[in-house]
Formats: C-alpha cells, structure tokens, sequence
C-alpha cells in the first residue's frame, strides 16, 4: 500500500488562520506472486568415441547424482563401458559450492528439489532426448541401442525418462537411487522393455535396505526386463558394482 500526501492551505481571516488540511489517498495495489519470463540457458554434456568403435555405436548415457557434476560421470561410466560403445556425460544445470578438500570451495551441480520438480523433471527428458537427437543424426549413436545410467538423484529421475518414453531405451542401469514415488498413480507411464539393472548397498546412509528392497520388489512388478543386485556397500559406486555393470554391458 503506497501512501500519497496532499496539502492544501487556506488563509481565510474569518474561518482558517493560516492553517492547513492535510489528505491522504490511499492507493491500493495487488501483489502478484510467481510471475515468470522463459529464458533459454545452456546445457552440457562431455562425449567420449573410442577410436576403436564402429559408428553409429551403442550410446551410453550418464547421469550424476546430486553435487558431482560431468567429469565424474564420464570417468564412472568409461570404467563400465565396452569399447565399441559411445558415452555422452550430461551435467545438472543447477550449478552451487560445496567444500572441498583443504577448505577450498568447489563447483557442484543438481538436478532438482522438491520446488516446482515437474519443470526439472521435463527439463532433464528434453535435454536427454535432444543429446539422442543429436547424436544420432550425426551419426555417432545407434538409435536401436540407447542405454541410461544413473546414480543416486538421477536414478528415479531416469527411471521417469524410461516410463515416460518406454520405446526409447534398450538398456536401464540404476545405482544407489530411488524410484519415482508416483509409480503407481501416474498416467502417464507405461512399463518399458528395455532390460534393467538396479544395484543397491545394504549399508546406504540414505536409504535402508528396507526401503531398497521396497522399490527392488515395486519395479520387479512394473517391468518384464529387471534384474537386481546387492552389495555390502555404503551410498557409492564400488569396485564389485563396476565389474558387475560392465559384465552386464558386454553381453548385450
């Protein structure tokens, strides 16, 4: 509320003696919340042929997990891949500092919170369906032979990708991460055939085994294509679950 001051004076000799009225006009103006503009951002990725691969080449897509970024992805996902196989490293664009070794800060990126998640959400299919796009009409991927690998955050945002477009994947790894809590009350998803790899520790400081085994028993329901693993593991990717992956990989 803005408040505007008037002042009007009379010097009338019979009524006023110099004096002044003063009015005040209140003007009233609504509040509007969330109002928004669309800007367009950048977003990136790493991408990684082996001079040895035929192109076009299986592409093995990879996600990171809340405050890692594409330089560790890429580094995980080439010590699970063949080597015929293409890997395309996206990065979350919610970029913020976390401390690092001896105090210093370091840049880290999300995916997203539980603040307007739908948008975050859209954003990461757009940005994985148009890294396929493009690498396929370059040339460098196979169309037949996507596969997706997420960890931690990005699992049940993968797992979203996959039953939101069911027809896209031939292949789904998923590590130390959750599953979509809408599952069972969405429309939209439909179960995909694309085969499904879903490794877990027993020792997660995020999740209790209870819970994992709550969404191993879910998605063994949802999908016709699942396997699972577990591992005397805390919230990482170990040694055992790379030699695993990668096992699973080469026989496909």
């Amino acid at each position: 509320m803005v408040i505007d001051k008037v002042t009007f004076s009379f010097k009338n000799a019979h009524f006023f003696h110099k004096s002044s009225i003063i009015i005040y006009f209140f003007t009233l103006y609504m509040l509007e919340t969330d109002l928004n503009v669309t800007a367009e951002i950048k977003l990136y990725y790493d991408l990684f042929v082996p001079e040895e691969a035929e192109t076009p080449a299986p592409l093995l897509i990879s996600v990171h997990g809340y405050g890692a970024h594409k330089h560790y992805m890429m580094r995980e996902a080439r010590l699970i891949a063949p080597e015929h196989f293409a890997i395309a490293s996206i990065q979350a664009p919610n970029q913020f500092f976390t401390e690092g070794k001896n105090g210093e800060y370091k840049v880290v990126y999300g995916w997203l919170t539980n603040t307007r998640s739908e948008e975050a959400v859209a954003l990461h299919h757009k940005f994985v369906l148009d890294v396929i796009e493009k690498l396929v009409g370059e040339g460098v991927a196979d169309e037949e032979n996507i596969y997706l690998y997420g960890f931690s955050q990005a699992c049940a945002l993968n797992f979203r990708f996959a039953f939101t477009h069911p027809e896209i994947l031939k292949g789904f790894i998923g590590v130390s991460g959750g599953i979509p809590s809408d599952l069972e009350t969405s429309e939209i998803y439909a179960p995909t055939n694309a085969e499904t790899l879903y490794l877990y520790g027993d020792t997660d400081e995020f999740y209790s085994l209870e819970k994992f085994q709550g969404f191993e028993k879910k998605l063994s329901e949802y999908l016709p294509n699942f396997q699972s693993l577990n591992y005397n593991a805390p919230h990482e990717i170990t040694t055992e679950m790379r030699e695993d992956m990668r096992k699973w990989l080469a026989m496909k």
